[in-house]
């Protein structure tokens, strides 16, 4: 994951940041992103990932250093992608000094029937001094605003905890979760107009609208005709906006407009792997990647049979050789984004795990 890089100019206005939804919540980013994010030149503290205002996130990691003071905990959170600083604020439970118990208090436990309020407050203390105080190795996780201090990217906390997690349930699940976050949200870049509302173009919605067909109707395979329907309203509201707004012109048609947009995003689904062309001929029969259990299978073979070799049994196969081998196998039209579609897949099945960046092995 990685944020793309913003002009300055480009900036959205201030008053235009609480339409994003993000901005409210706490961003689930990696490490090396918040050290990466670049910062508001209108307001200090808040800044910027594709465009999404963010002022305060959300982490999970290992503790790697930490240092106490008498009003607060520093640590230094891993979670993998890098290091950050998180300053802990303790509460005045963990600041207070335990007081010696006396007679009184003794006499106090018989005359309340054996509940001691000191007691119950030095148990709690002790419960959350068990949560809050950590030692290097466990696992914490942070809620609270970036500063930028010294030049330093930091957390502000505003709540932090011990996490328990011995058979790493908890990071598995978090480990699934952020990827999703950053395909489905944090990596869309959010743009709005002048009027403050979300300037979706008509391709994006186009694009959208077939992707969500694809996925609830499972489909395997189309045609272009099969789809067009779907995109009939944009095309219709297009040209009642233009009819509204101008004077009647010479211009395409609505057939032609559709047609123009249905080839548009049949282009953008296969430059993003989700569909491809087995066979290139007049019949245009175009394949969804995730539902070509036939693909799967022989990019599974290919890396199963490669990984056994001497030449990538450490290293594992590097992506272009892997797509090699499927076109001669399989489809000599299959492209390098729907193959890495399906890389990502299988090794979300943990059916075969990545060695670097561009190279895979079989499990």
């Amino acid at each position: 994951m990685q944020a793309a890089v913003m002009d300055l100019a480009e900036e959205p206005p201030s008053m235009l940041w609480g339409l994003d939804p993000i901005f409210s919540a706490f961003a689930r980013l990696f490490v090396r992103d918040i050290l990466q994010i670049t910062e508001s030149t209108q307001v200090p503290g808040i800044y910027f990932y594709n465009w999404h205002p963010i002022y305060k996130v959300d982490v999970l990691g290992t503790v790697v250093y930490k240092r106490e003071r008498d009003d607060f905990f520093c640590y230094g959170v891993d979670d993998g992608t890098g290091v950050i600083n998180c300053l802990c604020w303790k509460s005045n439970l963990l600041k207070e000094e335990e007081a010696p118990r006396t007679s009184g208090e003794a006499h106090s436990d018989a005359t309340l029937g054996g509940f001691n309020p000191v007691a119950e407050l030095k148990k709690l203390r002790q419960a959350q001094q068990k949560r809050c105080r950590l030692e290097i190795g466990e696992l914490l996780r942070v809620r609270g605003r970036v500063k930028t201090s010294r030049q330093q990217r930091e957390i502000m906390a505003s709540t932090f905890y011990k996490v328990d997690d011995p058979m790493m349930a908890v990071q598995i699940a978090w480990m699934m979760e952020v990827p999703q976050l950053y395909r489905q949200f944090y990596d869309k870049r959010f743009q709005l107009d002048a009027a403050g509302s979300s300037a979706e173009s008509s391709l994006s919605k186009a694009t959208n609208l077939i992707k969500d067909f694809l996925k609830q109707r499972l489909v395997t395979k189309f045609r272009p005709y099969d789809v067009q329907d779907l995109l009939q309203p944009l095309i219709a509201s297009r040209l009642q906006t233009q009819a509204t707004e101008q004077e009647p012109v010479a211009g395409p048609s609505g057939r032609q407009q559709l047609s123009h947009l249905l080839k548009e995003v049949l282009q953008v689904l296969q430059n993003e792997g989700v569909v491809y062309r087995k066979v290139k001929s007049q019949d245009e029969v175009y394949h969804v990647t995730v539902q070509d259990k036939d693909l799967f299978i022989a990019v599974k073979d290919v890396i199963r049979e490669d990984s056994r070799r001497e030449k990538y049994a450490e290293s594992g196969c590097h992506v272009l050789h892997i797509l090699s081998a499927v076109r001669q196998r399989y489809s000599l039209n299959l492209t390098k984004a729907a193959l890495e579609l399906v890389l990502k897949t299988l090794e979300c099945d943990s059916d075969i795990v990545s060695t670097s960046d561009s190279h895979y092995v079989a499990l």
